[in-house]
């Protein structure tokens, strides 16, 4: 991973989600779970194994001031029911959940779901764990497509 390309990329390119939902080929992802407003697929650029990243289709980019109630506790029941399907099928020792990204690059609303892997050395977890300076995990396509295929069967299974 090219991490100033990717900076570039975030900061002056298009909306990444936008460009997903869209279907700009450069911005293809192995979708986890669509409804009607939502969307979660898997990184492109993970640090951990299934790590998923769930938005809302809208173009929102502020997680408390631009979702009344009722659309924050929609997106969260997503964030749930797909880290549950994480939990299921990567079994982490801990989950974690995040909200990144800024007016300044990758602005759309997104919450990160990476499950950290048991046995983990405590001076690798947390915010090390999250960050591709520390290297990011190199799946084939093949590999993507059958972790996204085993994160819908989980996620169909539950509801």
């Amino acid at each position: 991973m090219d991490l100033g390309a990717y900076s570039a990329r975030a900061q002056s390119g298009p909306c990444f989600v936008c460009a997903f939902l869209s279907g700009d080929p450069d911005f293809a992802h192995e979708t986890v779970f669509e409804d009607d407003e939502h969307v979660a697929f898997l990184d492109r650029w993970p640090t951990l194994p299934g790590k998923v990243l769930v938005a809302p289709k809208a173009h929102v980019e502020h997680v408390v001031r631009d979702l009344d109630e009722a659309a924050y506790l929609r997106l969260m029941r997503v964030v749930r029911t797909v880290a549950l399907a994480v939990e299921h099928v990567f079994a982490p020792e801990r989950t974690y959940l995040l909200s990144l990204g800024s007016r300044q690059g990758n602005a759309h609303l997104h919450w990160h779901i990476a499950g950290l892997p048991p046995g983990v050395p405590y001076d690798q977890q947390q915010f090390h764990a999250l960050m591709a300076e520390h290297g990011i995990l190199a799946h084939t396509p093949e590999q993507r497509i059958e972790m996204a295929a085993r994160l819908r069967r989980r996620i169909t299974e539950t509801q």
